[in-house]
């Protein structure tokens, strides 16, 4: 069917194939030129992706001696992290803290009396408060769900709601405080009043506050403490060595729950300041008179006295007691307020007074200042019940407001809240749960931080070295090396295997890799210098292992030993720091270390307008060149084969006109034979 000539719509000739031959060698300077281009684009990401793996280097050796390098980053390990744990900042000094937690901060939590599914909230203003802070809101009325999704729109992280199924069938009603401390109390207001003693969360209770009077109707002092005891303002001062009884309106019973609180200060002097007997003054002796007689006078004799020598007596004893509060029983008995803590500023102290008083009632509350260099001040002496919220007492409570009680080193301490950044400098605590034991609190640098910085900058240096050495060498092993790399990837390295291997930069910056490597820094450690001593360097193979010839560690890739890296970072970590960045001028700026030199050897190839962005500026003007000539020989070509084209279709046109003749001509001849056969 091929051979079949259709006029018009195929060629005699096969024009189109000899047109197509002729075109591919027309074609073959302009594909040099577009292989050419392509080259250049290749070689061009070849040097962006080197340029990527330098900046990559870079960034993680400024890392290791910048300012927010990971050596000065603080950690904190808790032996015990279900009951304390902490976080640090830089600033944080290194240190390690013991720790008691006797109760930590909570906040009130009231759940009702299980209610039935149609209970209903009736209309009304509702006011929830905490300490200072207050949640006010109409409510029309409606489900439980309706009230709790009300409050919690106005919450404010001061208070929330929720509906928890105690029972089956019924739901309750949980109304808690988001602010933990004792000076935090949840408190119901209004309607909010109401609706806590209709749900059964709170029940009415005669007011539990018994606040104890320091005036002087009240305030007695004791024989010989007239001097030493004063009331003013409701504070009492009572000097050293003064005591004085504090009268109750009405005694106090032992009830449950009850807590015993006051505020004190002390000020101490010095011993020169104690009161410092001095010899009595003697007898009083009368004048001797005299006698006048006729104008003479006669004085007698003045009268002389012999004293016995003073001894000033010794000096009392230095007493200091600070445990000077007892409460006196109605039955007689006493028991004494354990010690308090000195501190020129008032401190809070609270006690149970089931533990002090047990089942006695309290009738008095005596001030004895045994001590003979301390001056006391005491106020705000108050007995309360603290579950009862506003003359309203919780039926159910979850969790009752409370400060947080804790010792540190054996220092006593009480905080409102749970997290407390106001002890260490730098450290924020978090108290999880009680504990009996001491739980040990240290704060150290991050070191798991610093070793992944550490194995950071090996990777980027490794995966840097590979791609020179692929792009700089032609040798397959090169690439096989790179067993971590997968069948793809390693595909496309030896495509690239030595594309530069003619360009002595990629060389030189290798060169200056691996002295940067090998070189010794100084450190403030005489035995630490060298990379290789923390376990980092092209062998570190440990001893007992073998030696025999491995070519791929001649190719200056960076092996760590962990053991000996996390040993050099838990005994010389400050000399580790020097070895990556120090400032041996002490100019406050980094001029030294492995980092330092990194940061400084990358610098003038990445910097804008750097050598590799000569090196990218270069080929794309080559390729501009190459598309610019590319461009004009597709023009050319297409020109070239419009004439082709022409010059067939003229042929063929010419040729089938001679055909036409041709075949006329047999015609004619063949008419003019038939006209003479015939004749």
């Amino acid at each position: 069917m091929s051979d079949i000539y259709v006029p018009g719509v195929k060629s005699r000739f096969n024009t189109e194939k000899l047109i197509e031959d002729l075109m591919k060698v027309e074609r073959v300077p302009r594909d040099r030129v577009e292989k050419n281009v392509e080259r250049l684009k290749n070689e061009k990401t070849y040097w962006q992706d080197v340029n990527r793996r330098m900046t990559a280097l870079k960034d993680s050796a400024r890392l290791l001696f910048s300012f927010q390098n990971p050596f000065n980053d603080r950690i904190v390990n808790s032996q015990d992290s279900s009951v304390i744990t902490g976080s640090a900042t830089r600033e944080a000094l290194e240190q390690e803290r013991s720790f008691t937690i006797s109760r930590i901060a909570q906040a009130d939590r009231f759940l009702s009396a299980p209610l039935d599914d149609s209970f209903r909230i009736e209309p009304g203003n509702y006011t929830f408060s905490v300490g200072k802070d207050e949640v006010n809101f109409n409510f029309r009325g409606g489900t439980l769900r309706e009230f709790t999704e009300s409050l919690n729109r106005r919450g404010k992280n001061i208070v929330q709601a929720s509906i928890v199924t105690v029972q089956r069938g019924t739901r309750s009603l949980l109304v808690e405080s988001l602010v933990t401390g004792e000076g935090n109390r949840l408190v119901f207001s209004g309607d909010a009043e109401k609706l806590a003693l209709d749900s059964g969360m709170m029940e009415k209770m005669n007011d539990s506050r018994r606040p104890v009077e320091l005036t002087e109707n009240f305030v007695r002092a004791g024989a010989g403490s007239v001097q030493l005891i004063a009331v003013e303002k409701g504070e009492l001062w009572a000097g050293a060595g003064g005591n004085a009884s504090v009268l109750l309106r009405t005694s106090i019973p032992p009830e449950p729950g009850l807590l015993f609180t006051f505020e004190a200060s002390t000020e101490t002097f010095s011993e020169e300041m104690a009161a410092i007997p001095e010899p009595p003054p003697g007898p009083a002796i009368p004048e001797t008179g005299s006698v006048t007689y006729g104008g003479i006078t006669v004085e007698n004799d003045d009268i002389t006295v012999t004293l016995p020598q003073w001894i000033p007596p010794e000096p009392p004893k230095r007493v200091d007691d600070l445990a000077f509060i007892t409460l006196g029983f109605t039955d007689g008995s006493s028991a004494r307020l354990p010690a308090i803590k000195d501190s020129e500023e008032f401190k809070p102290y609270q006690y149970r007074l089931q533990d002090l008083a047990g089942d006695k009632s309290i009738a008095s509350i005596n001030i004895e200042n045994r001590n003979t260099h301390r001056d006391i001040n005491i106020r705000n002496i108050l007995v309360y019940d603290p579950r009862q919220t506003g003359g309203l007492e919780p039926t159910n409570p979850v969790s009752v407001a409370r400060d947080a009680e804790f010792t540190m080193d054996g220092i006593e301490l009480k905080r409102a809240s749970n997290n407390i950044d106001d002890i260490l400098p730098g450290v924020t605590l978090t108290l999880k749960s009680a504990s009996e034991r001491p739980v040990t609190l240290g704060v150290e640098p991050d070191r798991e931080t610093i070793k992944d910085s550490i194995i950071s900058l090996a990777g980027n240096y490794n995966r840097l070295m590979a791609e020179m050495n692929v792009l700089t060498r032609t040798d397959e092993r090169i690439v096989e090396d790179l067993t971590y790399l997968s069948a793809e990837e390693r595909d496309s390295l030896r495509e690239r295997l030595g594309v530069f291997a003619g360009d002595s930069t990629l060389s030189s910056f290798r060169g200056g890799l691996q002295r940067a490597a090998s070189t010794p820094y100084p450190t403030s450690d005489m035995d630490l210098s060298l990379l290789a001593q923390i376990g980092i360097g092209t062998d570190v193979r440990s001893s007992g292992a073998s030696t025999g010839y491995d070519p791929s560690r001649l190719r200056g890739y960076l092996e760590i030993d962990e053991k000996v890296l996390d040993n050099a970072l838990a005994s010389r970590l400050a000399a580790v720091q020097q070895l990556f960045g120090l400032d041996t001028d002490g100019d406050l700026l980094v001029d030294s270390g492995l980092a330092y030199t990194l940061d400084k050897l990358t610098q003038p190839y990445v910097e804008t307008g750097g050598i590799i962005t000569l090196k990218t500026g270069t080929i794309d003007s080559r390729i501009n060149q190459d598309t610019r000539r590319i461009d004009t020989m597709e023009r050319q070509l297409a020109a070239k084969e419009m004439s082709l084209k022409n010059q067939y279709a003229q042929m063929e046109g010419a040729y089938s006109r001679m055909e036409q003749l041709s075949t006329s001509l047999d015609s004619f001849s063949q008419q003019t034979s038939g006209n003479n056969n015939r004749r």
